[in-house]
């Protein structure tokens, strides 16, 4: 039978789908590209000065990168070789289309067929809302995602050849580098400082937020634009309307704080010009949605903007996109929930529909599940590190929300700490809702219900 499975790539394709839970093999399919990833960074010929790299360091920045969050121990472009960036390069783009999609392609190449559990995990990874339409809406995720990718890395190409002198082959490099890891959210740079050399550069700054923004809204608010852009005038459905609002809305927020708190402190906004501040306050109220670029250093920003920041990596962006958080459809569901409550309504209704109680279930177990492992980990960190509340927080956070912004403290923690980040960046992209399943043993309804009663609330 071995053989046989050696034999036919199909046979082990199916072999592989023959888990009992699409959630499950998502989990699998993660951790199997992260494992795989870590093996190759740690080959010397992965690393600059060719040396082996450990196997913390080199699981830490596959992690960082599968799960698109951004967050690194070493110098990007110090510490790993040509080889090495590429590979970590790959491991965004196959965690920001997401392992199932990939996996769902390389079924219709093989088998030229998707089969009902393959169709399944599909619907898992891209959040797509019927079996019949995964077909479709892998090659509308791919498709997507490589034009943008491919808009971006033009624009910032003929940026850093024209405007910096780069030679056309190392600026073509670096435009293509930093236009995936902006459309994934993933923050990986190839400066030693981020962006913050360009912060007052809008050439550069205008299509890294471009990317940004497109791929936190999420692949279905994406497809019902490109439908209205088409001509193809169908009602906006609940999910693209709850997130383009809160979405702005959060955006708003972030942006105004930032411009306001940072002002006139004079390690960020301060030495600015107006136009710089405004353009560097636009980049950093963007960024927190996931992002992990930086124009200033994030160590030098006051503790009011610090917490507005956590407030915002913790939220996220769109659901079924590159961002994460618990989503900001999540954060707005609630927001209209305590309203309801508030009010002493029975019914939840969000823009003239009716929420599913089911689905208030779900978001108040998100949120919850999210919190708890954030608390969890600063705890841990906290004990285990020498750094303050307000750091670790904000550094949970972002590991969590696959945020990769930091105060600087990522390089300096001990091995247990860099493996309670690994442990969080992991969790925070696959989603609380779908690890939770995904280690779920069994799967059973309850056949009776009981008794009811009231206990005292608050």
């Amino acid at each position: 039978m071995l053989t046989a499975v050696v034999r036919r790539p199909a046979a082990l394709l199916r072999l592989f789908l023959r888990a009992s839970h699409p959630a499950r093999m998502v989990v699998i399919g993660f951790a199997l590209a992260v494992l795989v990833g870590a093996g190759l960074l740690m080959l010397p010929l992965s690393t600059e000065q060719g040396g082996t790299t450990d196997w913390v360091t080199a699981l830490f920045t596959a992690t960082s990168a599968v799960c698109v969050t951004g967050l690194v121990v070493v110098d990007t472009a110090a510490h790993w070789s040509t080889f090495g960036e590429v590979v970590i390069l790959g491991l965004i783009q196959v965690g920001g289309l997401g392992i199932m999609t990939l996996a769902s392609l390389l079924g219709m190449l093989v088998v030229r067929r998707l089969g009902l559990r393959m169709r399944r995990s599909a619907q898992t990874e891209t959040k797509s809302l019927g079996l019949g339409d995964v077909r479709s809406v892998i090659a509308g995720v791919i498709t997507l995602s490589l034009a943008m990718e491919a808009i971006t890395a033009l624009a910032l190409t003929l940026r850093f050849v024209l405007g910096y002198g780069q030679p056309w082959g190392e600026g073509a490099y670096f435009g293509v580098f930093h236009a995936v890891s902006a459309f994934n959210n993933a923050g990986f740079a190839l400066y030693p400082d981020s962006l913050q050399r360009y912060a007052t550069d809008p050439l550069v700054c205008l299509p890294v937020l471009f990317a940004v923004v497109v791929g936190g809204l999420g692949f279905p608010v994406l497809f019902e634009i490109g439908r209205r852009l088409r001509g193809k005038r169908r009602r906006w459905s609940l999910h693209a309307r709850v997130t383009l609002l809160a979405y702005s809305a959060l955006l708003l927020v972030g942006v105004l704080a930032f411009g306001v708190f940072e002002w006139n402190n004079p390690e960020t906004l301060g030495p600015l010009s107006v136009g710089g501040k405004l353009l560097v306050g636009l980049f950093h109220g963007t960024t927190p949605r996931t992002a992990g670029f930086t124009t200033v250093d994030i160590g030098e920003i006051n503790p009011t903007t610090m917490l507005v920041n956590d407030v915002l990596m913790f939220v996220g962006g769109g659901s079924a996109g590159t961002a994460g958080g618990i989503k900001v459809t999540t954060f707005a569901l609630l927001a209209f929930v305590i309203f309801t409550e508030v009010r002493g309504e029975a019914q939840v209704h969000v823009l003239g529909r009716k929420l599913p109680v089911g689905l208030q279930r779900q978001a108040l177990t998100v949120v919850l599940v999210a919190v708890g492992m954030v608390f969890t980990a600063t705890l841990l960190l906290l004990v285990i590190t020498p750094f303050e509340l307000d750091v670790t927080l904000f550094e949970s956070i972002s590991a969590f929300g696959t945020v990769g912004l930091s105060t600087g403290i990522t390089e300096q923690l001990p091995r247990a700490g860099e493996l309670v980040l690994i442990v969080l960046m992991f969790t925070g992209r696959l989603g609380p809702i779908t690890m939770a399943s995904a280690l779920a043993l069994r799967e059973r309804g309850r056949r009776y219900d009981l008794p009811e009663e009231r206990p005292i609330v608050g």
